[in-house]
C-alpha cells in the first residue's frame, strides 16, 4: 500500500521566518497562498500573521499581509493653518457630496479636521439635526444655528487638529450613537485603516466606528495609500469612501478590492 508524502510539521518560529521572508520578497502575500505554500490551517497562518503584526514585522491587510518597510517613514503633522489651505478645493467638494447623505432628522458625527468642518458648513441648511462633534471647527460653524442641535463630544484639545480626545471623549462616545459618522484621517489605506499621528487619536476613531448605524470617510486624494504616520484604526466593516476627482483609478481600484468600501468621487 502506498502512502502519501506528508511534510514535516515546522515549527512556529521557523514558520514565521518563512512567512516573513514571502512578504518581504513583495510577492503576493494572502492567507490562501501562505497556506498552500507552508502546508498549513488558514488558521495557523492566521495566528502566525497577527503575531507578526503585532510584533510591528508586517502590516496585516485584507486577507493576508504587506511588509512593515511599505509603510512611510513618520512625518510630522501639519499645523492647522497648512491644513486649511491644503487641498482647500477638493475638501469643499468632498463636504458637498457629503452633505447629500445627509438627512433632515438624522443625527450624525462629525470627526475633528478640516474636511468634517467644511462639511458643517456644508449642513448649515439643514433642519433638525443633531450633531455630535469633536471638532471645535466645525462648533463654531453650528452652535449658533436655531435649527441644528450641536453637542461637543470633551476632552483634551489638539492644537494641530482644534479636535478633542482622550478619556473624557471615550467615555461619552460610549454613551451615544448616531446614524452617520463622518471621519478624517491623515492617510487611508485598503486593506488596513486610517493612520493617525497618535494612540489616542486612532483609538477614539476605533470608538466613533463602535458607535455609528453608517460610517463615511472623507479623505482627498492626497490621502489615499498615504501611511506616514505610525498608528492604525482598522476599518473591518461596510464603509464609504468619499474623495475628490484628483483619485487615479489605481488607487480606487485598491478600495474596491477590499470589498468592504463603497466608493464615492465628488465632482469639482
Amino acid at each position: 500500500m502506498a502512502f502519501a508524502a506528508t511534510r514535516p510539521a515546522m515549527k512556529a518560529a521557523d514558520r514565521r521566518r518563512a512567512i516573513l521572508d514571502l512578504v518581504l520578497s513583495g510577492e503576493e502575500a494572502n492567507v490562501e497562498r501562505l497556506t498552500a505554500s507552508l502546508g498549513v490551517s488558514e488558521a495557523t497562518i492566521r495566528r502566525d500573521l497577527t503575531a507578526l503584526a503585532r510584533e510591528g514585522r508586517i502590516l496585516r491587510t485584507y486577507g493576508g499581509a504587506a511588509a512593515a518597510m511599505q509603510v512611510g517613514t513618520h512625518e510630522p503633522e501639519a499645523s492647522l493653518e497648512e491644513r486649511k489651505a491644503l487641498q482647500r478645493e477638493q475638501k469643499e467638494a468632498i463636504a458637498r457630496t457629503a452633505a447629500g447623505f445627509v438627512q433632515d432628522g438624522d443625527a450624525v458625527l462629525l470627526d475633528s479636521g478640516t474636511t468634517a468642518a467644511a462639511l458643517a458648513r456644508a449642513l448649515a441648511a439643514r433642519e433638525d439635526l443633531h450633531v455630535y462633534t469633536t471638532n471645535l471647527l466645525a462648533v463654531s460653524a453650528l452652535a449658533g444655528l436655531s435649527n441644528i442641535h450641536v453637542t461637543l463630544i470633551g476632552g483634551e484639545v489638539r492644537r494641530s487638529s482644534m479636535g478633542t480626545f482622550g478619556p473624557l471623549a471615550q467615555l461619552v462616545l460610549s454613551r451615544i450613537s448616531v446614524d452617520k459618522a463622518f471621519l478624517g484621517a491623515d492617510g487611508v489605506v485598503a486593506g488596513v485603516g486610517l493612520c493617525e499621528a497618535t494612540a489616542e487619536q486612532a483609538y477614539l476613531k476605533e470608538c466613533i466606528i463602535r458607535q455609528a448605524a453608517e460610517l463615511f470617510v472623507l479623505a482627498d486624494a492626497s490621502k489615499l495609500g498615504r501611511a506616514r504616520q505610525q498608528h492604525w484604526t482598522p476599518l473591518e466593516r461596510a464603509w464609504t469612501l468619499i474623495t475628490d476627482a484628483g483619485a487615479t483609478p489605481a488607487q480606487l481600484d485598491e478600495f474596491r478590492a477590499s470589498r468592504q468600501a463603497s466608493i464615492v468621487v465628488a465632482s469639482a
